[in-house]
């Protein structure tokens, strides 16, 4: 039984996952920052959790940062992040790129002292259902 399925932008790369997720992280690192240009990565993380490719395997690339931990894999067409496996047993999910809907809630920021500036108010930014 497959718990969740995602995609890529393009639709070239799809994927199902099946288990469940240990944690759902808001990642504040500079890394983080830098590889999704935005105020921090959210990630679904899995030991247990099934990873299978339906489709566009072959056009997900991995980049792992030299000297670090740090990895993403991504499509090559689109550029949109994709899941990769850690270590051989973790499994990490970037939870934008998920078409099912994901019924837990972020376990925790972390890295926050890395947490860029222009993050620290968000709440206090007016909000729009669509484009201004």
């Amino acid at each position: 039984m497959t718990d969740y399925i995602g995609s890529c932008l393009c639709g070239n790369a799809k994927f199902e996952v099946q288990g469940k997720f240990d944690g759902f992280y808001l990642c504040h690192c500079q890394y983080c920052q830098k590889d999704t240009g935005s105020a921090h990565a959210a990630n679904l993380f899995s030991k247990s959790a099934k990873l299978t490719w339906l489709a566009g395997s072959d056009s997900v690339t991995t980049f792992t940062l030299p000297g670090t931990r740090h990895k993403k894999s991504f499509c090559k067409l689109c550029g949109s992040a994709l899941p990769s496996i850690h270590n051989a047993v973790l499994l990490t999910v970037p939870a934008g790129c998920l078409d099912t809907d994901i019924s837990m809630s972020p376990t925790a920021h972390i890295f926050t002292s890395s947490k860029a500036v222009w993050d620290r108010r968000l709440g206090d930014v007016p909000e729009f259902e669509g484009s201004p």
